[in-house]
Order: C-alpha cells, then sequence, then structure tokens
C-alpha cells in the first residue's frame, strides 16, 4: 500500500540511525519554508539591484560623457528616480504572476519573453506617468533611451542566471522542493516512474499509495469496499506526511474511481492534481479554458486570436512596405543580373498552399533554369539546374526577397511556417502527424525552422519531422517579439543560412 525507497545515502547507516534518518528525510522540515522564503527574496532582490544598476551606471556615464563627472547624489539621478519606478512596477507585477515561485522557476515558460514585455509595459507606465505630471521635460531622452535599450538585456540576463542557478540546486534532495504523494494502481504507477525522470522533475516523491484491482475470482470483498479501504489508508498516510501536492495517477478511463479519490483526498490540506497518463507529456501547455459557460481542458490554443491577427498584419505591412521601397534599387540590380546571366523570366511563381490551406502562387527570383514543362523536382546540392547567380542567391536568401509582394498582398507572412511545394504537401501529410497544422496560420518569408537550420532539402521522414515540429512550436509560442527575434536571426544568425544551395 505504502512505499517509499529510503535514499541512497540513508541505506549504508545502521540501525535506528538508518529509520531515523529516513523519517527525518520524508517529513517537512522546519527550516524549509524559510529556504523557500528566502530564494523568492533572492530573485526579487536580483531584479530591484539589476534595474537600480543600470539606472544609475546609464546616468553615471551619461554624466562623465558630459563632463560634469562621475559621482552623482542619489537625488540628483533622474534615470535611478526612473529606475525605481520602474522596479517597483516589475517586482509588484512579478509578486502578482508568482515569477519568483520556485515552481515558476522550474516550469518551461519562456522567461525571456515575459520579461521583455513587462519591460515594455512598465516604460509605457513610465511614460505615461510622466506624461500626466508634466516631468518628462526633467528627463534626458539619450539617457533614457539607454536606460530602456540597457536595461533590458541586462534583466533578460539577470533572470536567465537566476533560473540556472534555482535549477541547478533543486533536485529532489533539496528541501525547498515540493513534496509529492503519488495514488493509483500499481501499472499507473508504474508507468509513471518508466515515461518520467523524477531526479529532474523539480519536485520530491514522499510516498506512493496504491489502490488494489478487484478480482472477482478472488472472493474478496466488493471493489467499493477495498478502494474505500485503501483511501481511507492513502488518507491517513498523506495526513502523517503532510506533503505539499497529491497527484492522482488513475487513468480518465475510470472516472468513478477518480471521483472517489477526489472525495477523499479533498479531506486533507494538500494541493490536488489529477494527471490522464500519457495526453499531459503529449500537450505539455494544458489549461483549464472556459467558452461561455462551459469549462473544459484547453490542449491547442486557437492559432492567433483577433487582436493578434490585427497586430501582425499591421507588423507585417509595415515593414514589407518600408523593405520593398527600400530595396527597389537591389532589385533592379539582381533582375539585370538574373536576365543576363540565362535566359527566361526574372521571377518565379509556384502554387503553394497558406491559410487553411488554400492554395497561392509565392514569388521568387528566378534561381534555376527555365524549364516550365518540366516535373517538380525538389531542388539538391549541386544541382545542374541552378545558376551562376541563382546559386549566389538561394546562398544569401536573396531570392526570397519578392515575397514580400506577397505579404503586401496577404498570401504570406513575414514569419510564419515556410510554405512548402504542393507535391510535398501531398507526401508528407499523410505521413507526418499534425503536418497540416502548419497551414492554421499564413505561410511566412522566414520562420522557427530556418532561423534554426532545417531548411534545404529534406530527403528523410525524420528531417521533415524536425521542420514541423519547428513550425508547431513558433504557432503555439506565437508573439510579436518572436517574430522579431526570427527576422533579426535570419539577417545575423549562421544558422538561418545553413543547408542553402
Amino acid at each position: 500500500m505504502f512505499h517509499e525507497r529510503p535514499p541512497q545515502q540513508y541505506q549504508r547507516l545502521p540501525g535506528d540511525r538508518v529509520r531515523r534518518s529516513v523519517w527525518a528525510a520524508l517529513l517537512p522540515q522546519r527550516r524549509r519554508t524559510a529556504l523557500r522564503v528566502g530564494i523568492s527574496a533572492a530573485l526579487l532582490t536580483a531584479d530591484l539591484m539589476a534595474i537600480l544598476a543600470v539606472g544609475f551606471a546609464v546616468d553615471a556615464a551619461y554624466h562623465a560623457y558630459l563632463g560634469d563627472g562621475v559621482l552623482i547624489s542619489l537625488t540628483q539621478s533622474m534615470n535611478l528616480q526612473t529606475a525605481g519606478f520602474l522596479a517597483l512596477i516589475v517586482v509588484v507585477t512579478n509578486l502578482v504572476r508568482g515569477e519568483y515561485s520556485i515552481e515558476r522557476c522550474l516550469s518551461q515558460t519562456p522567461h525571456g519573453q515575459r520579461r521583455a514585455t513587462l519591460w515594455l509595459m512598465a516604460w509605457a507606465v513610465a511614460l505615461l506617468a510622466g506624461f500626466a505630471t508634466k516631468t518628462t521635460q526633467d528627463f534626458s531622452r539619450v539617457a533614457s533611451v539607454a536606460f530602456f535599450l540597457t536595461g533590458l538585456p541586462v534583466t533578460i540576463l539577470v533572470r536567465a542566471a537566476a533560473v540556472a542557478l534555482v535549477r541547478r540546486s533543486s533536485t529532489s534532495a533539496s528541501p525547498s522542493v515540493s513534496r509529492v504523494h503519488l495514488v493509483g494502481y500499481e501499472e499507473d504507477v508504474t508507468n509513471f516512474y518508466a515515461n518520467n525522470d523524477v531526479e529532474a522533475l523539480g519536485f520530491r516523491v514522499v510516498g506512493t499509495s496504491y489502490l488494489r484491482r478487484f478480482d472477482p475470482a478472488s472472493g474478496s470483498a466488493s471493489a467499493e469496499t477495498l478502494l474505500a479501504e485503501d483511501l481511507d489508508l492513502a488518507v491517513s498516510v498523506v495526513r502523517f506526511l503532510r506533503p505539499d501536492d497529491v497527484f492522482v495517477l488513475v487513468p480518465w478511463s475510470e472516472p468513478a474511481d477518480i471521483e472517489r479519490c477526489i472525495d477523499a483526498f479533498l479531506r486533507v490540506p494538500a494541493a490536488l492534481h489529477l494527471r490522464p497518463g500519457t495526453m499531459m507529456d503529449r500537450f505539455p501547455d494544458l489549461q483549464v479554458a472556459r467558452v461561455g459557460r462551459l469549462s473544459g481542458i484547453n490542449i491547442g490554443r486557437h492559432p492567433l486570436s483577433v487582436g493578434e491577427v490585427l497586430l501582425k498584419r499591421a507588423f507585417d505591412v509595415t515593414l514589407a512596405g518600408i523593405g520593398l521601397l527600400l530595396l527597389a534599387p537591389l532589385f533592379v540590380a539582381l533582375a539585370v543580373l538574373i536576365k543576363l546571366d540565362s535566359p527566361g523570366p526574372v521571377f518565379f511563381r509556384q502554387r503553394r498552399y497558406g491559410f487553411n490551406q488554400e492554395a497561392f502562387g509565392v514569388f521568387k527570383f528566378r534561381s534555376m533554369k527555365a524549364a516550365p514543362d518540366a516535373p517538380f523536382r525538389q531542388a539538391s546540392r549541386n544541382d545542374d539546374r541552378i545558376t551562376r547567380i541563382g546559386a549566389l542567391l538561394r546562398k544569401t536568401n536573396l531570392d526570397e526577397l519578392p515575397q514580400l509582394i506577397n505579404v503586401i498582398r496577404g498570401d504570406m507572412s513575414l514569419v510564419g511556417p515556410r510554405p512548402h511545394a504542393l507535391a510535398h504537401d501531398r507526401s508528407f501529410e499523410g505521413r507526418i502527424a499534425l503536418y497540416a497544422r502548419r497551414h492554421n496560420v499564413k505561410p511566412g518569408i522566414t520562420g522557427w525552422a530556418q532561423v534554426n537550420g532545417f531548411r534545404g532539402e529534406t530527403l528523410t521522414d525524420e528531417a521533415m519531422e524536425a521542420r514541423v515540429q519547428a513550425d508547431l512550436h513558433y504557432i503555439d509560442n506565437w508573439s510579436l517579439w518572436l517574430d522579431i527575434t526570427i527576422l533579426v536571426r535570419t539577417i545575423a544568425s549562421p544558422r538561418a543560412y545553413r543547408n542553402a544551395f
């Protein structure tokens, strides 16, 4: 019924010392709460000091540049006053969101993205407050811009370092991690241990309660009686061990047993969790969502909300319009080189699937010898169809620039899953799970897959599957900041040019 393997270091201890050490390890420790509070306070202090330090350093550098000297009193440092206001907003918001908890540090949420969003919000509030109080003229624009640009990477780096430190120190033996009790049938508990590295989950299993299966041939008590006995004993064990959380591993195919478990463990002072088998591993971002008055488990977000669609579209049209204007001379030069290099049109247009699998014509600079009647064949390394200027265009990604026209037309976005040839889509859709989900958003000129090196020829299903997984990651984690990051990496990152030919 109750099982807990003593930690390895305790198995070598003699007699009574083993028992005392094991129970000391299993039962909650008095210093545990203080340790968790101390870690949260350290995270808060790191944020506070980082923002104040950046504000003061930027102000000192600015005054040193002006020749006023580096020594500035704290009351005279305008950036330090701004830093204090920003730090207050950041710290209070993070406290409300629970950012300083150990669980948040151990989660897989994108900390950098959340920090960037909060930093932008804090500055927006600061600017609004300065406008309302008519004090914006008291601050140096140069120092303020420098503070804004410097503070963002510093706060992200400080958070990343703090998260890495907490994750490294939060082993199952650490007294600061959550203490968990497992409840379920033996096969479900066995599967849990088989599918999870408990040492890396960021908590400690202090106990396991096994529920017995009813065997009609045994002549024993009824199934209800057996389950009632097991749950009564499990509740007693939980009351004694006082874990922070209880995980019920009973499969959701047995709703009656789950109801009995819920009724039993709601009577103990511990957080109660249901874990529906392997579904939690397939969809790691499950959350309870409400539609009207109906609640359900949301396993996949809507591709983009109305507001997100409008924001992304405005971003695309603005940058694509500016890009077409600035790159017009380059377009003309490349058109001349293409015509001089080989006969045929300047642009190559091919049918691709876009949003909701609606076909459209994608524009590219022609990089191969013109052969309009030839059957489709994917480009490969050292392909004899690629022209001399075409090889340069493909290697530098310049052949994709005409797709800015597709962005203006609304067929594509600047960032999104790259559109594949129709033959590819038909071929891979039946062989790769969730391949068609790539079409839940508009295709892009560049994407998360491309900046991570998943581009070029796909000779195997595994190669295409890696690309698809990167595209699905983008869809599930979209933000304007992610789009900006991908655009910057498309230009600056060497991985974005990998496998280009």
